[in-house]
Formats: C-alpha cells, structure tokens, sequence
C-alpha cells in the first residue's frame, strides 16, 4: 500500500441558499459556489431570487475533469 501524499485542506461556508465560499489551497482568494438556470430549476431554486449567481461545483467537477 503506498504513503499518503497529499491531503487538501479546504474549508466551505454556507452563505445564503446556495451560495458557499470556499476556501481551496492554492487560490489567494475565495472560490464562490452557487447555482445558476437550469441547476438552479433542478433544485427548485427560483433564478430570479437569487442575489448571486455563480458556478455550481457541478461546473468545477467537471472542468477539473476535462482539463
């Protein structure tokens, strides 16, 4: 079995609703969250209500993974 190594350590506030702060290793400033149109519709989040809309996680996961 090989050695741990590497363990990111990231720390995530709720806001309001949706939206979160994230705090990533490597980033000098914090990574909103949220959700936008038709995630937002998903999880029957009115887009109209929100104060911000900003990427979901979703969006992030799946640019890490194309990249």
């Amino acid at each position: 079995m090989s050695d741990v190594v590497y363990i990111s350590k990231s720390r995530i506030e709720r806001k309001q609703g949706p939206v979160r702060i994230a705090y990533l290793p490597g980033e000098s400033q914090p990574v909103i969250f949220s959700v936008h149109g038709a995630i937002a519709e998903h999880y029957k989040v009115n887009p109209a209500t929100l104060k911000e809309s900003h990427s979901s996680t979703i969006d992030y996961v799946i640019s890490a993974t194309a990249g």
